[in-house]
């Protein structure tokens, strides 16, 4: 039964969801919807995650969406699409061509469309969000929601705060099947995770109420998906960063202080993660199946079995397992390292931490893991074991 979970942790309801999605059928491409926001067969009737078009019943419970907007080509709204994990900016305006007509605006809300035409925002675009449509793998009727586990729509949404583009009574949608609808804990929300205002599904319209409040901005030392080798590859999050250092606010990351990667670690109630969906399937372009794969932060460390890095062995990986699902565990553990050595064909990777304690919390961390139908083998590399 997935409507009940309240005592499951993040990675078992999202397990679970994402099964049961495949099982029931109800998963539409892309396949399979594991590790993924979900796209099912009747979202096609809302059509709002993808080319923000508002049903009905929404515009009827949220005065500040005229009857208008509930056909997005009669709408004459401005559709803000951020940009694949915030690569190459916060997002991307759509902008159509002139006398564009109505199948034209509906390709330009593909993603054909928005590499097409669109323009970027930055952060010092002069942005007005008025209202936020945000995937879900699962979502509780009183608004606490988890998405997919790398925490990119947390990070987009306090992003749009410290910009200024949204308010704290900005409404914030979701789009569900009504099997994502579930009990969920609120002592699994962190400070930095997003929640609801409204929840839209194939059979109901649900106002949560909720009163939690949103991120008021990344909490640096708090988000366990904001690390060194992030602000690496997201050049938009590093100027935030430099920013609000400059104005005088903690810019700490937890993986530079290894002290904070303990904060909270008693809201992770059940670490075990179970499988779903151990179908083989390539790994994403930046880790195919077989290649090694190393990921570091700036200044990267010295190799494995060097005096200043501490190294975790982590054995008996599933062959289907992406290297991005391993660093979500790892974030929601608040076990991140400092670099992440990927060797899939081997069906091992290795952690990379800067401290001796910081490894051995990871290894206490992750004993008894489960990724992908196998019992994760988890201990301090060869070379570390012997020291202090």
């Amino acid at each position: 039964d997935v409507t009940a979970m309240a005592a499951c942790s993040k990675w078992e309801i999202r397990e679970k969801v994402w099964e049961h999605l495949e099982a029931a059928g109800l998963a539409e491409f892309p396949r399979p919807v594991r590790g993924r926001i979900p796209n099912f067969k009747v979202r096609r009737r809302w059509a709002a995650a993808s080319c923000c078009s508002f049903p009905r019943p929404l515009c009827r419970e949220l005065p500040s969406v005229p009857p208008s907007s509930s056909q997005f080509p009669s709408a004459r709204k401005t559709l803000l699409v951020p940009t694949p994990r915030l690569r190459t900016g916060l997002f991307n305006r759509i902008v159509p061509p002139p006398g564009a007509t109505k199948e034209m605006l509906r390709i330009c809300a593909t993603s054909q469309g928005v590499r097409d035409y669109s323009v970027p925002v930055g952060l010092d675009g002069k942005a007005q969000v008025d209202l936020v449509v945000v995937g879900s793998v699962a979502v509780s009727e009183k608004g606490w929601r988890i998405g997919k586990g790398e925490g990119y729509a947390d990070m987009e949404y306090a992003m749009m705060v410290s910009m200024g583009a949204v308010q704290e009574d900005t409404p914030v949608v979701t789009i569900v099947h009504d099997c994502q609808v579930l009990d969920i804990a609120e002592e699994l929300l962190g400070d930095h995770d997003l929640t609801v205002d409204y929840i839209l599904t194939p059979t109901r319209t649900i106002q949560t109420n909720c009163k939690r409040p949103k991120p008021q901005g990344i909490m640096w030392h708090k988000a366990s998906s904001v690390s060194s080798e992030m602000l690496g590859k997201i050049p938009i999050l590093k100027t935030l960063r430099c920013r609000e250092k400059q104005a005088g606010k903690n810019v700490t990351l937890q993986d530079e202080h290894p002290a904070l990667a303990n904060t909270n670690r008693a809201a992770i109630s059940d670490k075990k993660v179970m499988a779903a969906n151990p179908q083989p399937r390539a790994a994403p372009a930046s880790a195919p199946v077989g290649q090694p794969h190393v990921e570091s932060a700036p200044g990267n460390p010295k190799s494995e079995g060097s005096d200043t890095i501490s190294t975790v062995y982590v054995g008996n990986l599933p062959g289907s397992l992406r290297v991005s699902e391993l660093k979500s565990a790892l974030r929601e553990l608040q076990v991140v390292p400092v670099a992440l050595k990927w060797q899939g064909a081997q069906h091992r990777a290795f952690l990379h931490y800067r401290e001796q304690g910081a490894a051995h919390r990871a290894v206490a961390s992750l004993q008894g893991l489960s990724l992908g139908g196998n019992a994760l083998r988890v201990e301090m590399a060869k070379s570390q074991r012997n020291k202090g």
